[in-house]
């Protein structure tokens, strides 16, 4: 579905129409929409409180919301919030719990028995350490080879769950029995985030250096739920911070150097602009990257 076809739906009911549908994720994982606060349109309102009383809106909500996010202006985005019900793996869950931005409240194992299903690899998935990165993988061993593992963590996983239920039956605390499970265990919680901190999640999360796992549910929620309530913000996300690229002063510093050799003209500017700015007599957005090429000067 094109971005002005996701535009054109109604987010309010294309949000109730997703309220507590799971999307399965894993082996016995999903994430699902509990409630949300907010749309594109809120946002906008919320950032045009800042003109004053009887100030005309000079933009659209788009362009407004694009402006928004290119240039960092995150508070209106903290007007919506989005509550989620996630089902992942402990060790998954470690990592997403560590975006201490968002309100959580999770499975208690002290309280209830501890959710009977646990993250499991096929022959095929079993990741090799990159030598490049302490934190990363490259490649996977061969099925051959994996199956054996993906065998030893059947029984494992078979010998864990006997044992807690073992200490379980026996009258032994909860809090107690839980201790010896494994981090692949599913653990579920309520996740409620507000728009602005969500897109940091996103962004470090869907990101490509991000552990397999954890991509899997960002990617999820970005594309089948956020994209869904808050298409425009979703898309000037995805323009302006995930698929942007950062350049640091020693980087502009390298691309001047290069780019002074062979400035190019407006016109040629105006032959290869984006197809969304041509046509258009006032477009800040193309003024803004004009000036950009010329600072280094790629653009006479």
């Amino acid at each position: 579905m094109s971005a002005d076809e996701q535009r054109a739906i109604d987010p309010s009911a294309a949000g109730e129409a997703l309220r507590w549908k799971k999307f399965p994720l894993l082996n016995d994982g999903f994430v699902c929409l509990v409630d949300w606060m907010g749309s594109d349109s809120a946002i906008a309102q919320a950032a045009r409180v800042s003109y004053g009383a009887g100030t005309r809106a000079i933009s659209t909500d788009e362009a407004l919301l694009r402006y928004l996010m290119r240039h960092r202006h995150t508070t209106p985005f903290e007007m919506a919030e989005v509550k989620l019900l996630v089902r992942v793996p402990m060790d998954t869950w470690r990592q997403w719990i560590r975006h201490r931005t968002a309100s959580v409240n999770e499975y208690s194992t002290r309280y209830s028995v501890a959710i009977d299903a646990a993250y499991t690899i096929e022959n095929d998935g079993w990741r090799i350490q990159t030598a490049s990165n302490r934190q990363g993988s490259d490649g996977f061993l061969p099925p051959e080879r994996g199956s054996a593992f993906s065998e030893e963590e059947r029984a494992f996983h078979e010998a864990a769950r006997a044992l807690y239920q073992k200490r379980i039956d026996a009258g032994i605390a909860r809090e107690q029995a839980r201790k010896d499970l494994p981090l692949s265990t599913y653990t579920e919680a309520y996740w409620k985030c507000d728009l602005h901190n969500l897109f940091h999640f996103l962004s470090l999360r869907m990101e490509s250096h991000a552990q397999w796992e954890i991509v899997q549910y960002a990617t999820t929620i970005g594309e089948k739920i956020i994209r869904v309530l808050f298409p425009v913000s979703y898309e000037a996300f995805l323009d302006y911070n995930l698929n942007s690229l950062h350049l640091t002063a020693l980087d502009q510093g390298v691309i001047r150097r290069l780019a002074g050799r062979t400035p190019a003209t407006e016109e040629d500017f105006l032959q290869v602009q984006d197809p969304r700015w041509q046509g258009l007599e006032r477009c800040r957005e193309r003024d803004e990257c004009r000036q950009k090429l010329r600072t280094l000067g790629i653009l006479k």
